[in-house]
């Protein structure tokens, strides 16, 4: 094959994502190069025992390290940067990010002792870089944490619009709304594979606003007498935000409970964010203001044993407690596979005396992965020659490429790690 005709070849092999929920790696290969996209973890369940964490299995990209060129990072989730700091020396490439995403992986490195090593390339807010024989273009869309990215990778080869995680959400509390211009201009210059974002492919409704969530939990809590727990992600700043702007303005202070949430809260202050963030009150002084004026925002939501909500729930927590007449609110959903141990956890909460409400009661958690009417405008704005679900499980996946065929996109192929496509 001559060199010409390799220049037109473009490759796409995921290695974590696709066939599962989390643990996101994906790497596009052109004129000999490689290029990473996300570098995840996903916390194992009851079918691997005494296993917390998995890693994608990286060997094959191992072996060519030697042409991988850099990895980018979409957002700073864990299933999408999570293994980084453990991957990395595998890989021993430059690692590519916008600033609040940048702020926590230097914190992932510095904990690893891998700051000083790692090349570290910050990325403006819709900014461009050249890596390799790739043209990266960030563009910034909706998601549930600050500066989620889809990217759109050039190459001499054909284009792939890579959407990372996403949602359209009329009225984000935290950066701006979709430029609809901007992806419709993207989509003129033409998409040859739209790489795309399965994981709430079978809503049919659109996902919904941070705002309503703000509103209906400001509302919620006026009724409320004794203590109240929120259990939210610990990544979701706006949602944290949420809980905090709920509570001041029910009279309530608010006490962060769990390492992550006061990185992730630190880390979008330093960045720009949260500029009216209240004030906030430490564990050892909390026990000292009223039950009915103050508010704990927690880690735990998944049921995790170690975070901060199980912990209070089994007794660990000295200076936190939960007592008849509190109220415990899960502001999310249950991610598959958890059921068993967020089950466990209420049931714990409700024989401590807890009004425990979820999203099932009230409307105290929104998505952040886009509902069919989401996917429709994406197809409409990028109008790609062909689709590639990720970020799913089969059954999701194989829902997104009929979804986007009955659409009008003439081709859809279903990857599962490992599966190369040209």
């Amino acid at each position: 094959m001559s060199l010409s005709d390799s220049n037109k070849l473009l490759h796409f092999l995921p290695l974590g994502g696709s066939g599962e929920i989390g643990m996101n790696l994906n790497l596009y290969q052109t004129q000999g190069k490689w290029l990473m996209v996300d570098c995840g973890i996903s916390f194992a369940d009851n079918y691997l025992p005494g296993i917390d964490l998995i890693m994608p299995n990286t060997s094959y990209i191992e072996q060519r390290k030697d042409k991988l060129v850099g990895l980018i990072i979409t957002h700073a989730h864990e299933d999408h940067v999570g293994a980084l700091a453990y991957l990395w020396p595998r890989l021993r490439c430059p690692v590519y990010a916008t600033p609040f995403t940048m702020i926590l992986i230097r914190l992932k490195l510095a904990e690893a002792g891998l700051l000083d090593q790692v090349p570290l390339i910050e990325v403006p807010l819709d900014g461009s870089v050249d890596v390799g024989p790739f043209t990266v273009d960030y563009i910034s869309l909706t998601h549930s944490i600050p500066e989620p990215n889809a990217v759109r990778i050039k190459t001499d080869a054909g284009t792939i619009f890579h959407t990372g995680d996403w949602k359209l959400d009329p009225d984000p509390l935290i950066g701006n709304k979709t430029d609809e211009a901007r992806m419709k201009q993207i989509g003129d210059e033409g998409v040859l594979a739209l790489v795309c974002d399965s994981t709430n492919v079978f809503n049919p409704n659109a996902t919904g606003s941070e705002k309503q969530v703000r509103d209906n939990i400001t509302q919620l809590l006026k009724d409320k007498k004794g203590k109240i727990f929120c259990a939210t992600f610990s990544s979701n700043v706006a949602r944290v935000d949420t809980l905090a702007q709920a509570a001041k303005k029910n009279g309530r202070e608010v006490c962060l409970v769990g390492r992550s949430l006061k990185r992730n809260i630190a880390a979008a202050i330093e960045a720009g964010y949260l500029k009216d963030f209240p004030k906030t009150v430490e564990e050892s002084d909390a026990g000292y203001i009223p039950n009915e004026k103050i508010l704990y925002i927690c880690t735990g939501c998944q049921g995790e044993a170690r975070a901060a909500l199980m912990r209070i729930a089994q007794g660990g927590n000295r200076e936190v407690t939960v007592a008849r007449g509190d109220t415990v609110i899960f502001s999310s959903k249950v991610i598959p596979g958890n059921e068993m141990l967020i089950g466990r956890l209420h049931n714990m909460l409700v024989e401590m005396g807890a009004d425990v409400i979820t999203e099932k009661d009230a409307y105290v958690h929104v998505s952040g992965h886009p509902g069919q009417p989401e996917l429709q405008r994406m197809y409409e704005w990028i109008r790609p020659e062909i689709l590639v679900p990720v970020h799913g499980e089969l059954r999701h996946m194989e829902k997104q490429a009929d979804f986007g065929r009955a659409q009008g996109i003439s081709q859809a192929i279903v990857p599962q790690n490992g599966t190369l496509i040209r």
